[in-house]
């Protein structure tokens, strides 16, 4: 079985998927200090079952990309397992049914995003483009400036599951050396690898 995990943004999502990518269960939460990554994957899988992990990479949030991927990365390393990255914008923006603007958290009432055959950027909400409907888990404030701004966010009813985005960008990933991983931290001047 495949693990993936996502605690990038403002809801802590974890996905379990068949070797042939279908998805078994998927569990998604709000992020947060009470909030305990390990009792959640285990409400779905055991660790001995799980043959391959992946994990969002970012951009989002420091702490909760940090926490998703030590996690994946103890899980991978200590069953020698492979484990793959996932970005943040592509998982979000995966879930709308057409092209989408992938959005994430970025703290202080800033965003991450990355439209349809763009570069991830780091921008206020009047910076997100607006010429496609956008996706992410966002705080209620966020979600509220983005919509004064002119973005069109879509309604979770709207978009396809978790899982089924995981699924799809996980056939996009590459394995990752387990010192390689690749967490995307990005600042106004750019991305930092």
């Amino acid at each position: 079985m495949v693990l993936v995990i996502d605690t990038s943004s403002a809801c802590s999502a974890v996905a379990v998927l068949s070797a042939e990518r279908e998805v078994l269960r998927e569990s998604v939460r709000p992020a947060g200090r009470e909030h305990d990554l390990r009792a959640q994957v285990l409400e779905l899988v055991g660790p001995a079952q799980v043959s391959r992990v992946a994990v969002a990479v970012g951009p989002g949030s420091f702490t909760g990309i940090r926490v998703g991927a030590a996690y994946g990365l103890g899980l991978a390393l200590g069953r020698g397992i492979p484990i793959h990255g996932l970005p943040t914008l592509k998982l979000a923006s995966l879930r709308a049914r057409a092209p989408a603007t992938g959005l994430s958290e970025a703290g202080r009432g800033r965003v991450y995003f990355q439209a349809p055959a763009a570069e991830p950027r780091l921008g206020d909400p009047a910076d997100v483009p607006t010429s496609h409907p956008a996706t992410g888990w966002l705080r209620e404030k966020t979600a509220a400036a983005l919509r004064a701004a002119g973005v069109q966010l879509l309604e979770e009813a709207a978009l396809v599951p978790f899982g089924e985005a995981a699924a799809a960008a996980l056939g996009q990933a590459p394995e990752a050396p387990y010192g390689r991983l690749g967490l995307d931290y990005m600042q106004s001047f750019g991305v930092l690898r």
